[in-house]
């Protein structure tokens, strides 16, 4: 039995799942099925979506051979190998706490320890880059340590502001633009996640890893000029 499900959305997205969970090797199935779909460049299909754990296709009906996309996508599915463009290190500069990070010392509650703990836990971590969602260059990243992972906002902010840090559970992300967002708000970074103006838009892509640093307010005061 294959360890993925194929199911149809409407007359015309498909979808691939892996099993339903974080973990770095099924995205990366996920991606390289995504890559490699790109690559044979069939007609008809407007966007493929990588996310966790399943990969999204939607394409034209009536210009589509939707049989033969349906094979290709069982064809890949059960291939492997690793995923050759996602090997990114980027780090990543925040300046932690005060009205960069409204949320931190409500996150040190949670986590039973100090402001400085939570930094020091956050930074420590390699994080992988799942998938990019929600707005445009927003980047969920894993694993949070479990100590910190604190839930959502139940009652989410109508403005935060761009190059948020936060942290959702186990998910961590920085916010592209300003937005309505309920994640827990730890500091705040200087870098551009999304920029239209940029050859390559998004800072991000799926697999990359990020690694955050510490940074105090005249650094970031003067990268963002």
């Amino acid at each position: 039995m294959p360890d993925w499900n194929l199911s149809r959305v409407g007359d015309s997205t498909l979808v691939i799942e892996f099993e339903q969970k974080i973990n770095p090797a099924i995205n990366n199935r996920a991606i390289i099925l995504a890559l490699k779909l790109r690559s044979i460049g069939q007609v008809g299909i407007h966007d493929i979506v990588e996310s966790y754990c399943d990969v999204t296709v939607h394409y034209d009906p009536l210009r589509t051979d939707v049989a033969a996309l349906i094979r290709n996508l069982k064809t890949l599915a059960c291939q492997r190998g690793v995923a050759d463009t996602a090997c990114r290190h980027l780090v990543v500069p925040v300046c932690y706490g005060g009205s960069f990070g409204p949320d931190l010392v409500a996150v040190a509650r949670f986590g039973a320890c100090s402001t400085g703990d939570v930094i020091e836990r956050h930074t420590s971590v390699a994080y992988r880059v799942y998938m990019l969602g929600f707005l445009p260059g927003f980047a969920y990243m894993a694993s949070v340590d479990e100590s910190i992972a604190m839930p959502r906002r139940a009652t989410p902010r109508l403005k935060v502001a761009r190059g948020s840090v936060g942290i959702a559970g186990k998910q961590t992300g920085i916010y592209p633009s300003e937005a309505p967002g309920g994640w827990q708000l730890i500091g705040q970074t200087p870098l551009k996640s999304f920029d239209a103006s940029r050859p390559e838009p998004f800072l991000f892509r799926s697999g990359d890893t990020v690694r955050f640093e510490v940074i105090g307010e005249d650094e970031y005061r003067r990268q963002t000029g």
